[in-house]
């Protein structure tokens, strides 16, 4: 962790919830601000967090609000978004308003972690994204065009690379289905492409195209590419 704590902004109604995180944050280093409504975390946002837990059900201020509040006013903090509920549209919205990614409750405060370095690793990629990404023996430099396995350089087609770019610029994050529709094809919206083409991908860069390392499937809701090393 730097000498300078990283801020971490808690947006959530439950006492025992920000506790939690509170404690298990503070012990990583990162130094916690708290908001239990929407209305606080507004006024929060003026201590530039660099990186926001947002609980999208909040008393006063329905989560997407907030979310798209939150990104009409700071559009590079990083927001992990936290739901205690299963559904799939609402963390798909919540994904398509901005976030980088999301948390089902209950959850393991490993993963909440991991999910925070992941999402400001992203952060760091985008503001100054490195022209070669590595993540285990998958390398792919974005000057040349070149994959490689291991010492093995694949050969893509031109949309399968395409693809592998969006994912690289946003690797650790989930990308929704018509997030990557819009990216690759504009006026396609049948998910079914994408499939094709995840798949093929898939067979060429992973070592078992059933069981992905690299290219990981949310059920219902998208891709995540794994996070550089």
């Amino acid at each position: 962790m730097n000498a300078t704590p990283i801020k971490v902004l808690v947006i959530d109604d439950e006492p025992p919830i920000r506790k939690l995180l509170r404690m298990g944050l503070s012990t990583q280093g990162y130094d916690i601000l708290e908001a239990s409504n929407g209305k606080i975390a507004l006024e929060m946002l003026g201590e530039e967090p660099a990186l926001i837990i947002l609980d999208l059900g909040l008393p006063d201020i329905q989560g997407h609000d907030l979310l798209r509040m939150i990104r009409g006013r700071n559009e590079s903090v990083p927001v992990v978004v936290l739901s205690s509920r299963g559904d799939e549209a609402g963390k798909v919205q919540a994904l398509d308003l901005g976030a980088d990614d999301y948390l089902t409750k209950p959850f393991g405060m490993d993963e909440l972690l991991a999910r925070l370095r992941a999402a400001l690793r992203h952060q760091l990629q985008v503001q100054g994204e490195r022209p070669v990404f590595r993540s285990g023996d998958l390398s792919v430099d974005l000057v040349r065009r070149i994959v490689k396995v291991a010492d093995r350089e694949i050969k893509l087609s031109p949309k399968e690379y395409d693809l592998l770019r969006v994912l690289v610029q946003h690797a650790g994050k989930v990308l929704t289905h018509r997030f990557l529709l819009k990216e690759l094809w504009d006026e396609l919206t049948d998910a079914q492409y994408l499939r094709v083409y995840v798949r093929q991908l898939r067979q060429k860069i992973e070592a078992d195209p059933e069981r992905p390392q690299f290219v990981l499937t949310e059920t219902g809701i998208g891709y995540r590419l794994r996070a550089a090393d």
